[in-house]
C-alpha cells in the first residue's frame, strides 16, 4: 500500500528507521534525503574536536616571570579544552633532587587548578619530571560556546549597524540640499 502511495506521488519510500520494529518509511525524494544526511554527517564533523595534548616545559630553577608566562599559557590551553603536560627537565645534580621538582609541579597544579584538575601525579621519566593536568571543560562544549559567542557578536553588530544605518539616513533627509 505504501509503495502504491509512493508511486501515485511520483516519490520514493525511503526506509528511514530499518532496526527498529516494525522498519519505519516515509514517502519522500530520495535523493533529498540522501542530501540531508550527508550535510548532518559534514556538520557532525565540523563540531567533533579533539583533545590535544599541549606541553609546558620548566627547568627546576625557573625564574618567578618565567613561571607565571608558562602558567598563562597553561591556563589558556586549559581554557580552550586541551590537556597540559607539564615537565620539569632536570641537568646534572638537580636529578638528585626530585622533591624540589615534585613540590614545583604541585605549586603549578594548584595555580591552574581553576581551570584543570590533574589527570596524572608527577612521575620520573628519564631526566624529566611530567605531570598531566585536564581541563574542566571539553573540547566540545568549549567550542559550542565559543560558536554560541560568535554568533552572538554578529548578531550585535549587526543590530548596530541597522540602528546607526537609519540614524545616518534620518539626519541627510532633514539636511536641507545645498542651494546653487
Amino acid at each position: 500500500m505504501a509503495l502504491r502511495l509512493a508511486q501515485e506521488a511520483d516519490l520514493d519510500l525511503v526506509e528511514v528507521a530499518p532496526n527498529s520494529k516494525p522498519p519505519v518509511v516515509k514517502i519522500m525524494d530520495y535523493g533529498k534525503f540522501k542530501y540531508e544526511a550527508a550535510q548532518k554527517a559534514k556538520e557532525a564533523r565540523r563540531n567533533q574536536a579533539n583533545t590535544v595534548l599541549k606541553e609546558v616545559r620548566f627547568r627546576l630553577k625557573i625564574e618567578a616571570h618565567d613561571y607565571t608566562t608558562k602558567l598563562k599559557r597553561a591556563e589558556g590551553f586549559l581554557q580552550a579544552g586541551d590537556k597540559v603536560k607539564a615537565m620539569i627537565l632536570f641537568r646534572g645534580r638537580e636529578q638528585s633532587r626530585p622533591e624540589q621538582g615534585v613540590r614545583l609541579l604541585r605549586k603549578f597544579a594548584e595555580d591552574v587548578a581553576e581551570f584543570g584538575t590533574v589527570e596524572s601525579n608527577p612521575t620520573i621519566d628519564g631526566r624529566n619530571m611530567v605531570m598531566v593536568i585536564a581541563p574542566h571543560k571539553n573540547k566540545s562544549e568549549v567550542k559550542t560556546e565559543q560558536n554560541a559567542q560568535r554568533a552572538a557578536n554578529k548578531e550585535a553588530a549587526r543590530q548596530a549597524r541597522s540602528a546607526t544605518g537609519t540614524e545616518s539616513d534620518d539626519a541627510s533627509a532633514a539636511e536641507p540640499a545645498p542651494a546653487e
